[in-house]
């Protein structure tokens, strides 16, 4: 069955606007595992501009679903994670300027630094993913270097998708589409576990998660949208509902 990981990294964006201490980001994780969630997902930065180090320990004592810690591949941050130990780390790329994650992890021109760092968090109990551009290369390099799981950057279809009139039987979204689907394959056929997220909404969700052989979707920014006109738990529930129909499973 598909899972849905609930990114709560702009929960701690609201509160961090006003340098206070609502809304909480431990009560989303709670209200996202009421509504379905199968995991939370929190994205420690380097700058700490939401998700802060108290955050992810509260959130890991009281989770009971899976947590996946997203993370650059530093060295502050493999400490953090080996002390706090998520269920999943998932390396990926950073840049200080940038909105949002921008591109997937270049494993490729990183292999030895990056195979020191999965051996880290290995050795301290955790499986680790990649966030990964859906390119062949990159996946290839990624289970060379020993990750569990590839997640898939959506970014470029989710783009295609809204440019394009959210038709999804445009041109450039297929194109795109067809993308995530063959990396989807050659990770499955590497033997490691595939994920997807970035950018998907409810409106571009269904063919996403109607590709074979995917495991789970991390979305967090339309969820939290979207709980500001219904409550977090609903929110949640909708997105659930949506990732099983297109997946009958």
């Amino acid at each position: 069955m598909i899972q849905l990981g609930v990114n709560i990294d702009h929960v701690a964006t609201v509160r961090q606007a006003r340098r206070t201490y609502e809304p909480d980001p431990v009560w989303a994780a709670a209200e996202a595992q009421l509504g379905g969630a199968d995991g939370i997902t929190m994205h420690l930065r380097e700058d700490r501009r939401h998700i802060q180090d108290h955050d992810v320990q509260r959130v890991k004592q009281m989770c009971h679903v899976k947590l996946n810690l997203e993370m650059a591949a530093t060295d502050e941050m493999v400490a953090i994670a080996c002390r706090i130990k998520p269920t999943l780390s998932m390396l990926v790329p950073e840049g200080r300027t940038e909105i949002t994650t921008e591109g997937g992890l270049d494993v490729l021109g990183q292999k030895k630094r990056l195979t020191d760092v999965v051996k880290k968090l290995h050795d301290s109990g955790m499986q680790v993913s990649a966030f990964i551009d859906a390119d062949l290369p990159q996946i290839e390099a990624a289970c060379e270097v020993g990750f569990d799981t590839c997640e898939i950057h959506t970014g470029p279809y989710a783009h295609a998708f809204y440019e394009n009139g959210s038709q999804d039987s445009h041109p450039a979204v297929q194109t795109e589409l067809a993308k995530v689907v063959n990396g989807g394959k050659r990770i499955i056929d590497l033997g490691m576990r595939f994920n997807a997220g970035h950018a998907l909404n409810y409106v571009n969700v269904h063919p996403i998660a109607a590709i074979d052989g995917i495991c789970e979707l991390h979305i967090g920014h339309a969820i939290v949208s979207r709980a500001i006109f219904t409550g977090l738990k609903q929110a949640v529930s909708e997105m659930k509902s949506l990732m099983l129909n297109a997946t009958n499973r």
